[in-house]
């Protein structure tokens, strides 16, 4: 039982220890974060993917419905 005791007053201690010098250690920045900055270029690129897959999308649909119609009028 003493030995727990000792080993668990020792991990406090240190924890303790690690808690109070730790931050000291690696000193927080004081400086603002830049402000984020877009030249568009992302926003296009996202609306070109958006785009992109719509007519996928479309050409997909279109495609499906002629091979249902041509099959269906060779009965």
């Amino acid at each position: 039982m003493a030995v727990s005791r000792a080993s668990f007053g020792f991990v406090a201690a240190a924890a303790l220890v690690f808690t109070i010098f730790l931050p000291v250690a690696q000193p927080q920045s004081l400086a603002p974060a830049p402000a984020p900055t877009s030249d568009g270029t992302s926003i296009d690129q996202g609306i070109a993917y958006i785009l992109m897959g719509v007519a996928l999308a479309l050409t997909y649909l279109i495609h499906s419905a002629d091979l249902v119609s041509s099959s269906s009028s060779n009965f």
